[in-house]
């Protein structure tokens, strides 16, 4: 330890000096101790709050499945059913997605998507799904904005579905031709919402059965005019899963009906 000395003063003096010096640091000890604990307190903090956004970051993500950038659910009878979303979609699902053992759906009425059963093993389809996927096509389709109950759908093969119009006639994008018999269906617009490892949105019936084996909750839909964003923080909290999926499996104005227990 080094004491520097002033020569201009006595020993005692000195001493006095370095005694006075001395008493003014020890009343600053207790301050110093609390504030070296304060920030320890915030490094701990710091610490804690950066590992888990390194957590976070680190967490992947869910793998999409391609059929997820159209509507789609799956059927009570686990067949694969997608739709447009608007005229893109719509032209990608047809020529793109739809197959000679699949079926198509339309509403009778303008403003609906395109809707496909996938059949890739070419099994004889069943009339629940069909009837599901018929609900499927008219609940998401201008029917369900105008708050209309049914809504008349047909559904055809694949090779009845054209680009080809008629002399004289242009076809929209988004759009088809149709030729030869059509097979009409009046159905009932419903549609629920569940949480199977990502959202999926489809007629009740089908959600239902999704949901029974797993015992999972479900939140069923009406036409309204609810806020979209807040229909699905609600859902959300019913069912959990991302709240911009929720809000993409949702039709354009909807309503809470019941949520299931």
């Amino acid at each position: 330890m080094e004491l520097k000395l002033n020569i201009n003063k006595t020993l005692e003096q000195n001493a006095e000096r370095y005694f006075e010096q001395a008493k003014k640091y020890k009343k600053k000890i207790p301050g110093i101790k609390k504030t070296v604990e304060m920030y320890k307190e915030k490094l701990a903090r710091t610490e804690t709050e950066m590992a888990s956004k390194q957590d976070t970051v680190r967490e992947p993500r869910r793998k999409k499945e391609w059929f997820e950038k159209f509507r789609w659910f799956i059927s009570s009878d686990d067949f694969l059913v997608i739709g447009g979303r608007d005229a893109t979609t719509n032209e990608i699902v047809i020529k793109k997605h739809t197959d000679k053992n699949d079926l198509v759906f339309h509403t009778e009425l303008p403003g609906s998507p395109f809707v496909t059963i996938k059949n890739p093993e070419g099994k004889d389809m069943p009339e629940v799904t069909i009837r599901e996927a018929a609900e499927f096509c008219g609940s998401f389709s201008k029917s369900w904005k105008s708050g209309r109950g049914t809504a008349d759908v047909f559904y055809v093969n694949p090779d009845q579905v054209s680009k080809e119009a008629k002399s004289g006639e242009f076809i929209a994008k988004g759009a088809f031709m149709i030729y030869g018999k059509r097979n009409f269906q009046a159905v009932a617009l419903n549609l629920a919402v569940c949480n199977i490892g990502r959202i999926m949105a489809g007629p009740a019936s089908a959600v239902k059965r999704q949901c029974e084996d797993k015992e999972l909750r479900y939140v069923e839909l009406t036409p309204g005019q609810d806020k979209l964003s807040d229909v699905a923080k609600k859902i959300q909290k019913s069912i959990g899963g991302e709240l911009d999926e929720i809000i993409r499996s949702l039709p354009s104005e909807c309503a809470i009906k019941k949520q299931a227990k």
